[in-house]
């Protein structure tokens, strides 16, 4: 049972945003920071000599280690800090995107990729609650929404500016320039307002452990469902984030330059839909008490059909530059419903941890095998662009998947946000 008071953490509007912003810029950096390796893994690989297989292991350790550790930071969040978790945590992944740089074989770029994914472990499981405690209820989704746009923005800018960059100044410049932002908003990130941290206790009094405190999450069936569908949708969406540069550039014989522009601006479609989707959830959920994860659902459905489609047109002719139009726009839809149903089925002292469980089961049971397996199947068969087309094609698969496992979630929303109601977040 969670203690309470009745001071509120309340903030102005001043503080509010400035959460906002601050921790949308860093999510814009993180995701900048991911997507500029796949841009660089022609570049890489020829003057590295790897193979697609290496390729694969680089971006699945890098994802893996976000796995490995995001519960273990999302519950030093919960029992800490949030702002300092941040800064810390932006202030070490942009120093090692730096290190990236200077790699001069196989081991030597996959150490510090890794450990870049390290320090992005917490950073979502921090943010999220944080922003989520700044808003009111009735505009969590339009927060959320504009939260989420940093992940298309983030990976739009990563591979327009560093296609670019490799394109005329070397694969190495671009992680020596994408390293410097999140050191500066690291430290901007110390000027934020945080709530007060919760000691998480059950009925007898006792303090809830790290192994107990993943288990209260699992007796939520709205996170139970959400957790499994967010890691069916991210084998998808790790798939196309890790290898739509490479197939581009093969399938369409596209330079560095040429595939980021075409990626980039495709990617940068979806901060209509994390924008809308948390304007529309806001609306539905109104209508609906299961109105977010409803959203969640049809967009996922949506947006896996239209993925499929796209790469069957190989992105190219008016077929498959509309699919892939539609798609982008799609593909942020969902973010803002699930990172604030998250927070709405959790009490205060699980918050952090709702969001990391949801980072750790994405990568550990979907995500982070994705571009190995892609890059597996494209070796297997012969190393082209076919063979990536392939891969990504049997992503889809676990997108539609996802789609049911949403619904599933939304059965149970709106009895599980009632059990929390008689908690509130409280004021330092």
């Amino acid at each position: 049972m969670e203690q309470s008071k009745n001071t509120e953490f309340r903030v102005s509007k001043f503080s509010a945003w400035y959460i906002l912003i601050i921790c949308t810029l860093l999510y814009i950096i993180n995701y900048a920071d991911r997507q500029v390796f796949t841009i660089c893994t022609e570049f890489i690989k020829k003057d590295l000599n790897l193979s697609d297989t290496q390729i694969g292991i680089i971006q699945t350790l890098f994802f893996a280690s976000i796995a490995v550790f995001s519960f273990p930071a999302a519950y030093l969040v919960d029992r800490w800090s949030r702002r300092k978790t941040i800064s810390i945590m932006a202030i070490c992944w942009s120093a090692l995107t730096f290190a990236t740089g200077l790699a001069n074989n196989f081991v030597g770029i996959l150490t510090p990729r890794s450990l870049v994914g390290v320090g992005e472990a917490g950073f979502t499981s921090a943010g999220t609650p944080l922003i989520a405690a700044a808003f009111p209820k009735k505009l969590r989704g339009m927060a959320m929404g504009v939260f989420n746009s940093a992940i298309i923005i983030g990976s739009a800018a990563g591979v327009i500016m560093g296609g670019f960059i490799a394109q005329n100044y070397g694969w190495r410049m671009v992680f020596f320039i994408f390293g410097i932002p999140g050191i500066i908003l690291g430290i901007c990130a110390l000027f934020m307002k945080d709530y007060k941290t919760v000691r998480g206790v059950n009925e007898t009094g006792q303090k809830i452990s790290f192994f107990n405190s993943a288990v209260s999450l699992f007796s939520i069936p709205t996170l139970k469902w959400l957790y499994i569908g967010f890691a069916m949708q991210m084998i998808m969406a790790v798939a196309a984030m890790t290898w739509l540069p490479a197939f581009v550039m093969r399938s369409q014989g596209l330079d560095g330059k040429q595939a980021g522009m075409l990626v980039g601006g495709l990617s940068l479609l979806g901060i209509f839909g994390a924008l809308f989707g948390g304007i529309i959830s806001d609306m539905w959920q109104k209508k609906n008490d299961r109105g977010r994860m409803l959203t969640a659902a049809t967009s996922m459905l949506l947006m896996a059909i239209f993925y499929a489609l796209a790469l069957y047109y190989d992105i190219r002719g008016p077929l498959g530059l509309t699919f892939a139009v539609i798609y982008s726009v799609l593909s942020l839809v969902g973010m803002p419903c699930l990172s604030a149903a998250s927070q709405d089925v959790s009490p205060p002292s699980l918050k952090g941890v709702s969001w990391g469980m949801a980072t750790f089961f994405c990568y550990t049971f979907g995500g982070a095998w994705a571009p190995l397996v892609v890059g597996a199947i494209s070796d297997g068969l012969g190393g082209g662009a076919y063979g990536i087309k392939i891969g990504l094609l049997a992503s889809a698969i676990p997108g539609l998947v996802a789609a049911l496992f949403y619904w599933l979630s939304s059965r149970h929303y709106a009895a599980d946000m009632k059990k929390v109601e008689k908690y509130i977040v409280e004021a330092v």
